[in-house]
């Protein structure tokens, strides 16, 4: 078998390397990897005090001169007043320098601040198309649909991911509208899994003909089952029941499954740790949660998944949602505060 699923709820197994144990082990590489900067930082000021207090310890051992030779000093003294001149103004240069010194310390960035890395899907076009792989292995596919909800018709471009998992397989998750193009950027790749984080139509459009491929199982949350047999009736049930707080081990990522109830009862995301990345769905985007057509279903709900589950994660997480440009942790936290 190449995956392995082990679930807490339906397994009775802990799910290993969880978000939280995680998360305490990158900050606590974090924090270790800081002490040495900062103590070679604190020692070369105390090294250049010592060179210092040397220099001038061995002036004031040197002999004094007789009288003649202190005559002579002050007639060569005389003739090197212009030199001193230029000494005076090369010091003066000097503390420019300095000065110059001490504003670009200020203008470096806080501790506290979390970098900003580029990131190839943080840009906000609509067009549909293929994008990456990036450096994690990650590409994405957009495709152009039409999602229906309460009588109403939406048009979207929706996001699929497709993740490496090994040299010759890939995760798939949220297969949206067009089938073709997300088989065409797998190319030869064996498919291993095809995850959806939740029910409704963009996530799961392709997901039957993407998984019949290479005969992938599909992976949903089973409070999910309702919509998804109105879309692909009883006959084709995902064979893999996901909940919060279980786990995936497919080729060789592991996969962490994250309850984020709120936009519809079971939606999960899928944390991949290793690869500082979680896969949301559409719980949020970039600037706001996800809404339901023009709607929002259970707004508190959703505002709990997204401060418990998806804020809580490293800072520089980066969260790739169903729909938009990615975002960080860190960026939505600072607007965590507005939606409430």
């Amino acid at each position: 078998m190449f995956w392995n699923r082990k679930s807490k709820k339906q397994e009775g197994q802990e799910a290993t390397d969880s978000a939280a144990e995680a998360a305490a082990e990158r900050e606590e590489t974090t924090a270790a990897g800081g002490d040495g900067d900062s103590e070679d930082a604190a020692k070369d000021p105390a090294g250049t005090a010592e060179a210092a207090a040397e220099a001038a310890d061995d002036g004031a051992a040197e002999p004094a001169a007789d009288a003649g030779e202190l005559a002579e000093a002050e007639k060569d003294e005389d003739a090197e007043d212009p030199a001193d001149d230029g000494k005076t103004d090369k010091a003066g240069e000097a503390d420019g320098s300095e000065d110059s010194d001490e504003d670009d310390e200020d203008d470096e960035p806080a501790e506290d601040e979390v970098p900003v890395k580029a990131d190839v899907f943080a840009d906000e076009g609509g067009e549909a198309g293929v994008t990456g792989p990036d450096a994690d292995g990650i590409t994405r596919v957009r495709t152009a649909g039409t999602f229906e909800f309460d009588g109403e018709e939406y048009p979207v471009v929706s996001n699929t991911w497709i993740i490496d998992a090994d040299d010759e397989g890939v995760v798939v998750i949220d297969p949206g509208h067009d089938a073709e193009a997300i088989l065409a950027a797998v190319g030869e790749r064996e498919v291993y899994l095809v995850a959806c984080t939740n029910a409704y139509s963009p996530h799961i459009e392709s997901a039957i003909k993407v998984a019949e491929e290479s005969e992938a199982p599909i992976a949903l949350h089973p409070r999910e089952m309702r919509a998804w047999r109105r879309h692909h009736g009883a006959e084709h049930r995902p064979e893999i029941e996901v909940e919060g707080q279980g786990a995936l081990d497919i080729g060789k990522l592991h996969i962490d499954v994250l309850a984020l109830p709120g936009t519809s009862p079971g939606t999960v995301g899928y944390y991949l740790s290793e690869r500082g990345v979680v896969f949301g769905g559409d719980t949020l985007r970039k600037g706001e949660p996800g809404m339901v057509g023009n709607t929002y279903i259970d707004y508190t709900t959703q505002l709990a998944s997204i401060g418990e589950a998806l804020l809580s994660l490293p800072p520089d997480t980066r969260i790739l949602p169903d729909r938009g440009p990615a975002t960080t942790a860190a960026a939505e936290g600072k607007n965590f505060d507005s939606w409430v």
